[in-house]
């Protein structure tokens, strides 16, 4: 990430691209939140989340079931309304419902509510870091690729101005002005420029399928990305207090929060395993009836008929069943299960605090780096236009001498060199230094996806 940082330059604000299909830095970003796979997983994941703790209020509720079912039974068998084996074929119809509630479970349930609770701030705090890191890396290849296009476009510059003088080193050498080993100095100049040129080339089109990739939309070769607007305003240098950026990333960013969390769950899931070793106690209830073809008796009192009870007398009224209960489970030896479990969330419990200490670690370095490169390049702000003006100066002059024959091609080649890599150097300082100030977003954790520059 430094190396990019460090090598992205060279805004020019005079070139820009003005064709009808164009991009912005800020639509760039807009569409890579929209479209990115993993940003859409992780929301996926956070509605996953809150079905957990609908579950998880759920336990508290008592289940409800219902059966219902009938058999045909043929051959020897022993009839239980007349209490005796027959040879018969018997018909029989049966139904309840039941219910079964946990009142004491070691409290699995409120521990599991709250881990679910905690699972879902944890899996919101984590796509919310996601959607940073995903507009950052869009706006670093976003402005990796304008980086690029500004690189060939003073490639190619410098090739025609490296053409033009071979030109006119030719015809001093025609007529013996010039030795011709300027010639042939030029013509190695002219080369070394358009191997830079076919470079420079290569490298937008890796940067465009780079930005392309993250974007996740398809090739446009005709669609431009718009320059951002650069002013002085830009580079006045911030009053930035060191400690008090590492204070407010320890209170915003998503990643430590995401942790946090998830200590909460680990810590909640170590609860739930020791729970285990406690009794656990439910209660029952259930309502049942039962219709068979062997049960008899007398179905008219009036004639006092005898035969098979009908099945709305037997099924809603003389079989019906009624049982409530409760039970304990006491755990005694469920071979080593419990302890194993216990064992394994607290290992866990500790691994997540300890990746807590580093992720606090990380911050206060990345955000000491991302500070110290910030005083750094208000420094080289300064250091750089002074190199501007002292190389061109070197330039004219070299130049100026070269007109009159009072210095060699080499050293104009050489002050040429110097210059170029001057303006280079502070077009990428005044872009590092505006660009840092983002950065310093992102390791602080309130990077937004209205980033603008």
């Amino acid at each position: 990430m430094r190396f990019i940082l460090t090598t992205l330059f060279l805004f020019l604000p005079v070139l820009g691209w003005t064709q009808e299909r164009s991009m912005t830095i800020e639509e760039a970003i807009q569409i890579a939140v929209e479209n990115n796979f993993q940003l859409k997983q992780a929301e996926n994941n956070v509605m996953l989340s809150e079905q957990s703790i609908r579950s998880a209020y759920g336990d508290f509720l008592p289940n409800l079931n219902a059966n219902f079912g009938g058999n045909r039974d043929v051959g020897r068998q022993f009839v239980e309304e007349t209490l005796a084996f027959e040879d018969i074929t018997a018909y029989r119809i049966t139904g309840g419902i039941g219910t079964n509630v946990t009142i004491f479970e070691g409290f699995q349930n409120i521990n599991n509510l709250r881990r679910s609770r905690a699972d879902h701030e944890q899996q919101k705090a984590s796509t919310d870091r996601i959607r940073e890191n995903i507009i950052f890396d869009t706006a670093m290849r976003y402005l990796a690729l304008l980086l690029d296009k500004e690189l060939l476009e003073i490639a190619k510059q410098t090739l025609e101005t490296s053409l033009m003088q071979l030109e006119q080193v030719e015809a001093q050498v025609e007529v013996g002005a010039r030795p011709v080993v300027d010639l042939y100095q030029q013509q190695s100049t002219v080369a070394t420029h358009e191997l830079q040129v076919v470079q420079a080339e290569n490298a937008v089109n890796i940067s465009r399928t780079r930005l392309i990739r993250i974007l996740q939309i398809e090739p446009d070769p005709d669609l431009e990305f718009v320059v951002p607007d650069f002013d002085d305003s830009d580079l006045m240098p911030q009053n930035l207090n060191l400690e008090e950026m590492i204070q407010a990333a320890l209170a915003t960013r998503r990643d430590l929060h995401s942790q946090e969390y998830q200590i909460q769950s680990d810590r909640y899931s170590l609860d739930i395993a020791r729970a285990n070793r406690y009794p656990s106690i439910s209660a029952s209830a259930s309502l049942s009836s039962s219709y068979s073809d062997q049960f008899t008796g007398i179905i008219d009192p009036d004639t006092e008929e005898f035969g098979t009870i009908p099945f709305m007398d037997q099924f809603f009224d003389q079989r019906i069943g009624r049982g409530m209960g409760i039970s304990v489970s006491i755990p005694i030896f469920n071979r080593f299960n419990t302890s194993t479990n216990i064992q394994q969330a607290q290992i866990q419990f500790r691994n997540s605090q300890l990746q807590l200490d580093d992720i606090k670690f990380g911050i206060r370095e990345d955000i000491s780096q991302a500070y110290n490169d910030y005083q750094s390049l208000i420094k080289e702000l300064e250091a750089t236009e002074r190199t501007v003006q002292a190389a061109e100066r070197a330039f004219e002059t070299q130049q100026q001498r070269y007109e009159i024959g009072a210095t060699t091609l080499i050293e104009l080649n050489l002050a040429t060199t110097d210059y170029v890599q001057a303006l280079s150097d502070r077009q990428s300082v005044k872009f590092n230094f505006i660009f840092q100030e983002k950065l310093l977003d992102y390791y602080i954790g309130r990077l937004e996806a209205n980033l603008s520059f």
